[in-house]
């Protein structure tokens, strides 16, 4: 309860739990309870509630006393569809990065099917990998693929299977005719799945590979594998990890490393040169957020507050404004056409400011982490990490809260599909950029990136 009260502004604005489907009649109820008591043996008495892409409940968890009731142990994703329109809603309490995203492609992909299904009972499954606790950091890299086992409590998907397989065998043997037990063992199944020559029960799809991902486990670590100089990111001590298969590993202190694994993988570009982007208005934003972050430990009034409020607030607290602040403005400057290039280097803490992912699969993954190094950027940290936001916007001070809860409603939540072009470029696949002999392409956004030894 006391997790809901902390939250309940960004709740009532649909910053969060929000798109989760709704659990609302009694057929749903049933349906729900049927599929949890298959999975874990519990059942809720709840008649009212809402559940993400997985099938979770924030309200069964916190009835339960377990937000982890259909994800033991952090490793094994347990879920239970009602509806296909589960497919839009997010994932709560995320431990990988790449959970939703299988999810919601397992449905997309077999859409007509679990329509069907779902119009007469659950689907429960399993997000199956090859391990089953998360002992050592080490155990993390044995998670190669990801199997999808999924079906109906009655079993519809399975029976669908052998009576799929007995009228291949019908067909193929020559005395089939005869067999008075096969034919009844088809009759009897036929009536619990229907015509399946018709309308085949196949779930297709159900196997997809885990490259690069983010886990929360053991701190958080970023595992790039799938890149042509392989990495792992410990957000926590990468010391606590243990041996790890990967050559380069590397500390969230040690920005310096962290800049040329990105740059040497073509992992990221400048935000004042990336392509069909308004970096002053980024910048601006950006400015203004950290001004928030100071005024709000000052106690000032941030009730209604413009831009030309927050100039002001600058002013009055210049000399309480960190580096990353300056920094920017010098960046802001050059960028409206009034000042010098900037030297930002990567042991500069607006280094990762300046930054957002190129076009490839794991834009969202590298805009996570940078999101999560580049933190008084409460925008992108909404975006692109919200677990993180919503672990800090617990510690904030009220004026903070509702300024940014405000913003986000105003700015975000009306266009989330153009906020999140304006800032991260298209979603859809780009070519790979040309060669060039641009002097910021060749050594990277702020010269050459020096590695720490």
């Amino acid at each position: 309860m006391r997790r809901f009260s902390l939250m309940m502004r960004l709740i009532q604005k649909g910053l969060m739990f929000g798109n989760l489907f709704h659990v609302g009649s009694p057929a749903l109820v049933e349906r729900y309870n049927r599929a949890l008591k298959a999975l874990t043996g519990k059942t809720t008495a709840l008649t009212d509630f809402h559940v993400d892409i997985s099938g979770f409940a924030p309200e069964v968890g916190q009835e339960l006393g377990d937000d982890l009731y259909l994800n033991p142990n952090g490793c094994n994703r347990q879920f239970i569809l009602l509806s296909t329109e589960q497919k839009t809603a997010p994932l709560l309490d995320a431990k990988f990065s790449t959970s939703r995203g299988i999810l919601r492609q397992f449905i997309e992909e077999n859409e007509a099917q679990l329509f069907a299904l779902t119009a007469r009972d659950a689907v429960a499954g399993e997000l199956v990998n090859s391990i089953y606790t998360v002992d050592k950091a080490a155990h993390l890299f044995d998670i190669r693929k990801i199997r999808v086992e999924a079906d109906t409590t009655g079993g519809h998907v399975g029976e669908a299977a052998r009576l799929g397989d007995m009228i291949d065998e019908f067909r193929a043997r020559d005395d089939a005719w005869w067999d008075d037990v096969l034919i009844a063992d088809m009759i009897t199944l036929a009536k619990k799945t229907g015509d399946v020559t018709r309308t085949p029960i196949r779930l297709k799809n159900t196997e997809f590979d885990q490259k690069n991902f983010w886990t929360s486990h053991f701190g958080g670590m970023y595992v790039f594998r799938d890149v042509d100089e392989p990495a792992t990111i410990s957000v926590g001590p990468k010391k606590a990890l243990g041996p790890l298969p990967t050559d380069l590993v590397i500390g969230f202190d040690e920005t310096s490393k962290i800049a040329a694994f990105l740059e040497e993988n073509q992992l990221v570009e400048p935000i004042v040169k990336a392509k069909g982007t308004n970096a002053v208005s980024i910048l601006r934003q950006k400015l203004d957020f950290i001004i928030v972050d100071v005024a709000a430990t000052m106690d000032a009034d941030l009730t209604g507050i413009r831009r030309s409020d927050l100039r002001g607030l600058a002013r009055r607290y210049a000399k309480l404004l960190p580096r990353e602040f300056h920094q920017l403005n010098d960046l802001l400057r050059w960028a409206e056409g009034g000042g010098g290039w900037p030297r930002i280097t990567s042991d500069d803490p607006a280094y990762f400011y300046t930054l957002r992912a190129t076009p490839h699969q794991d834009r969202d993954l590298v805009n996570q982490l940078l999101a999560e190094l580049a933190p008084l950027d409460v925008r992108q940290l909404f975006i692109c990490h919200k677990q993180l936001f919503y672990d800090r916007y617990a510690t904030w001070p009220d004026e903070k809260k509702e300024f940014v809860a405000n913003f986000l409603e105003r700015e975000y939540q009306v266009d989330k599909a153009g906020a999140r072009e304006a800032l991260f470029g298209p979603e859809e696949a780009m070519d790979e950029p040309a060669p060039t002999d641009d002097l910021i392409g060749a050594v990277g956004p702020w010269g050459a990136v020096r590695r720490r030894g």
